[in-house]
């Protein structure tokens, strides 16, 4: 068998281009809840979302998507996209943005390397918001492999830990 290529380690997911019913509704959500910048807008068929200043993370468009509907749950597709904050403030402000606009949590996880809320966007597309912990907090088994789990993540802690 011979061995597989190695992708470089310099490798990374650029953007995400997600397909909507309503340009208006999702960018509410984007960029009114989550606080993504709108950085260009093609009419009501797509838009572009950024995080500081990057041409785009999120593409959104209407493309084949105006007025539809989401997948079934038994339908292959994107399970979440996951969106990466820098800090566990940066995470609990996010958290509070969302529960303010009435949003409901599918779930919220420690994973040991990382904390993770989950939750839906207007069309139903799974997101995940997280933060990483520091590399010399995440759990290694007596292997020395990375040994993740899933508990519940304690959501009044984190709000507790608010930049504003």
């Amino acid at each position: 068998m011979s061995q597989s290529p190695a992708i470089p380690a310099g490798t990374r997911i650029g953007h995400v281009h997600l397909k909507v019913a309503d340009l208006d509704r999702a960018l509410g959500f984007y960029c009114g809840v989550l606080g993504f910048e709108l950085m260009q807008r093609m009419g009501s068929g797509a838009a572009f979302i950024s995080a500081g200043g990057y041409h785009h993370h999120i593409g959104l468009n209407t493309w084949e998507s105006k007025g539809g509907s989401p997948p079934p749950p038994d339908a292959t597709g994107l399970y979440h996209t996951a969106i990466l904050f820098p800090t566990r403030p940066a995470l609990a402000d996010a958290l509070h943005r969302v529960l303010a606009a009435g949003i409901a949590l599918d779930g919220a996880s420690d994973h040991g390397v990382s904390e993770a809320l989950y939750l839906r966007d207007p069309d139903q597309n799974g997101v995940e918001l997280y933060w990483d912990k520091p590399r010399e907090q995440w759990p290694f088994g007596p292997d020395g492999k990375l040994a993740m789990f899933t508990k519940r993540l304690d959501v009044e802690a984190l709000l507790r830990q608010r930049q504003g």
